[in-house]
């Protein structure tokens, strides 16, 4: 499957609650998020630039993806003003053929071994999209650190 295509249908304004846990254990923190979805480069990139807070501080982040036209491989940023501050990820993945894009990429956590992190971009139906992201600890498994569920926004109040 070609990822842009997934991005086509979302194109658009989107609002969701952004659920954030910082350990498995911890309570999840929620904040209002807003995400615009576009086409860029040509509609060879697709962007998802959203917000969110954390204790009430407004916070903000990107995730550009871009695909190869021969091994199809996806390729993206990820940068995050709360989780990357004046960084930003290189990630790698694919696209299944139901539409779910995921991409994994790695951050330094000295003096420990770098941790991954996972990032899935999967369609909904009835005009929704899911965004989960997935800390890795070394040797271990994927816990799910942000999750947001995106419905569209309706014309009418897109332009308020």
């Amino acid at each position: 499957m070609i990822a842009i295509d997934v991005f086509r249908g979302l194109i658009g304004e989107w609002r969701a609650t952004n659920r954030l846990w910082l350990s498995p254990k911890d309570p999840v923190r929620e904040s209002e998020s807003l995400a615009v979805v576009r086409l860029a480069g040509r509609e060879q990139f697709a962007e998802i630039a959203y917000t969110w807070a954390f204790d009430g501080k407004p916070q903000e982040g990107r995730i550009i993806l871009g695909q190869d036209s021969g091994s199809h491989a996806v390729n993206a940023v990820w940068f995050d003003s709360w989780h990357m501050r004046n960084d930003f990820m290189m990630c790698h993945g694919g696209v299944d053929p139901t539409g779910v894009v995921a991409v994994k990429g790695t951050y330094a956590a000295p003096p420990d071994p770098d941790w991954g992190w996972e990032i899935l971009i999967e369609p909904e139906p009835r005009d929704a999209f899911r965004v989960s992201m997935y800390n890795i600890p070394p040797g271990g498994e994927p816990e799910l650190a942000v999750q947001a569920v995106y419905t569209r926004v309706a014309a009418r109040e897109a332009r308020r």
